[in-house]
């Protein structure tokens, strides 16, 4: 085998943006099911999209990372309030959900979920695992810009716009931010996240985050000089000093962890994955799924 290229699939990020894709003004009764009444919408654009993905990036092997409940999550367990806004899952997509883990485990193709770590975890902790030998590039599919503190020169994030895909490297991240991409996570302590919950510092917007860490290159050396801040961040000084335990806070929150225990010994062959066209279509088949394998 030549260059081994992995493909690390943010699972419910593609299942849920292809579900509310397909369901967007639709009650749940027009949703596409198959002849046994199972709802089909979002497996239709999942598998489609995974197969696409694995021809068009020479990939050969494969990884989906699933989240597990939130409440189970080890920064849920040590925060309340992280992710507490998030609204429950509709049934149909919760029901694709299991259909899914399903027929991929069928298909041969490696699901990680572990407890109590998020998919961005696992995520982190794979990509870093497979950049470290290197053994070829790897690709992350997911439209969460968190994952932007994994880049490196062997890790590209595929990230779907309107009307295509973006490569984006680690090239274009330092050309639109100006610093290092494990920087990502003190400007995020700063800006926070309200998807998420991150309470980040009240009043620094994007306007103020992002030059203060180019800037002060950490949020820890930011609150080190903060008694001599630069006078063009005047306005900003006490606003941080209000907030220096919610940054503190939001970046232990917003830090994606890369050292999982379970990846010391995992042996990274075990996602080698070799479509064969005709058992995928025989399987789908079995759902009324039908998509073009190139």
């Amino acid at each position: 085998m030549g260059e081994k290229n992995l493909l690390i699939i943010d699972g419910f990020n593609l299942l849920s943006r292809a579900y509310f894709a397909t369901a967007y003004n639709k009650t749940e009764d027009q949703l596409t099911r198959n002849r046994s009444g199972q709802y089909i919408n979002a497996l239709r654009v999942f598998f489609q999209k995974l197969y696409n993905l694995i021809n068009e990036h020479h990939v050969n092997h494969v990884a989906i990372a699933w989240d597990i409940k939130r409440e189970e999550t080890e920064r849920r367990q040590k925060y309340d309030f992280y992710k507490a806004s998030r609204n429950e899952l509709p049934m149909p997509l919760i029901q694709q959900y299991e259909t899914l883990t399903m027929i991929l485990e069928q298909l041969g193709i490696v699901q990680l979920t572990i407890p109590p770590h998020e998919a961005d975890d696992v995520i982190g902790s794979l990509a870093k695992k497979w950049s470290e030998k290197p053994l070829g590039h790897c690709y992350i599919y997911s439209n969460d810009k968190d994952l932007l503190q994994l880049l490196n020169e062997h890790t590209t994030q595929i990230i779907a716009q309107k009307r295509n895909e973006m490569l984006y490297t680690v090239n274009h991240f330092k050309a639109d931010y100006q610093i290092e991409t494990h920087q990502w996570i003190d400007v995020k302590a700063l800006l926070g996240d309200t998807s998420d919950n991150i309470p980040g510092v009240a009043g620094i917007g994007q306007k103020s985050a992002l030059p203060l860490i180019q800037h002060y290159q950490s949020i820890e050396n930011l609150y080190q000089t903060l008694p001599n801040i630069d006078a063009k961040f005047n306005r900003c000084r006490k606003k941080l000093i209000a907030g220096e335990l919610s940054a503190k806070i939001s970046k232990d929150l917003a830090t994606i962890n890369c050292d999982i225990g379970l990846f010391v010994d995992f042996e990274l062959e075990q996602l080698y994955y070799s479509p064969k066209s005709n058992y995928v279509n025989d399987v789908l088949a079995e759902l009324d799924i039908r998509i073009r394998m190139s």
